[in-house]
């Protein structure tokens, strides 16, 4: 750590508020702890869940820095004491439970993957979180599999986008909604099989007539209250709906004999607050499973747009408009 500076830039506003209260400021170099690596952050993503916290709904892990970011692309330039000084050097991005907004950020090893040659800091910052959430909840709860059909809400955001990628790269047959006709378009040039502006269409109705009556196997949703009930609609027997926000409410009224009917299933998770074990075992199995593709470049994320560190302001800000197709990103340093 000797050649490294004690104080670096980061995201760390002392006070909930607007994206006014994202101004950069000095704070400690974090020190990696024995299982972890100190990264010097290229590029963060940027997630609804920051916009959260920075709103005051959604405070960090205990033990966890208050640093905004979930997810970080760089190069190793420190390790923890039992880890080998050779993977000094190394380009990696990582999920991690805080800290991304940052010149210098620490990770676990077990949750970093290995940034392959022909990927840019850019693109693999904006592939962590929409990946371990997608995978664990569309595929590991959701069950989706080769000639399933699943429903996805917000196919322009990143998780929608990225459940765009996956599903075309597995087989499923993926419907997703968004807020107009031109992200209906968007989604469709980006490999969604099928699009409903649910603003002018019922997407319930829609994914009926899709599907030939028979309804989608899974469901993906982000936005909670009323829609559950009426994806429980757009459900075929034996379906699995997987809730991951609650973007439109915390609380649902549901038809429970509806459940036991048609044997649906009622999941749903949250990733940041989860250990570091869970999390490395899902990054063994990104490893394996996808990885391969984004080294062979079939699996790329959609970036909307970047913003330097110092303008993160900017970021939330396009955030919150809902304008943006795919994943927003913070570019660091040179």
């Amino acid at each position: 750590m000797t050649s490294l500076p004690d104080r670096m830039m980061a995201i760390d506003p002392d006070q909930p508020g607007g994206p006014e209260v994202l101004v950069p400021v000095e704070r400690p170099v974090p020190v990696p702890r024995a299982d972890e690596v100190l990264i010097r952050v290229a590029a963060a993503g940027v997630n609804r869940p920051d916009v959260l916290q920075r709103m005051g709904g959604y405070p960090p892990p205990p033990g966890v820095t208050s640093i905004l970011g979930l997810e970080v692309a760089g190069e190793v330039v420190a390790v923890g004491a039992d880890l080998p000084p050779e993977m000094i050097g190394q380009p990696m991005c990582a999920l991690v439970a805080g800290g991304g907004y940052a010149e210098y950020a620490v990770a676990p090893l077990g949750q970093c993957l290995s940034v392959p040659d022909g990927l840019s800091m850019v693109e693999a910052a904006a592939i962590p979180e929409t990946l371990f959430t997608v995978w664990t909840n569309l595929f590991e709860r959701g069950y989706a599999s080769e000639g399933d059909v699943a429903l996805v809400h917000g196919g322009t955001s990143g998780i929608g986008t990225m459940a765009i990628s996956l599903c075309n790269l597995f087989g499923v047959t993926v419907i997703v909604t968004a807020g107009s006709d031109e992200k209906v378009a968007a989604c469709l040039a980006h490999g969604a099989t099928h699009a409903i502006n649910y603003k002018t269409e019922d997407f319930v109705a829609r994914v009926k007539d899709l599907t030939e009556g028979r309804g989608a196997n899974v469901v993906l949703d982000m936005v909670g209250g009323e829609y559950v009930a009426r994806n429980m609609k757009c459900m075929a027997d034996d379906g699995r709906h997987v809730s991951i926000a609650v973007q439109g409410g915390a609380m649902a009224t549901v038809p429970v004999f509806e459940i036991m009917r048609r044997r649906l299933t009622l999941t749903g998770s949250t990733l940041r607050a989860r250990d570091t074990a869970f999390k490395t075992l899902v990054a063994d199995e990104l490893s394996r499973a996808v990885w391969p593709y984004v080294a062979d470049g079939q699996l790329r994320p959609v970036i909307d747009r970047t913003y330097p560190l110092a303008q993160a302001a900017e970021a939330h800000r396009r955030m919150e408009s809902g304008a943006h197709m795919g994943k927003i990103v913070l570019t660091i340093g040179d």
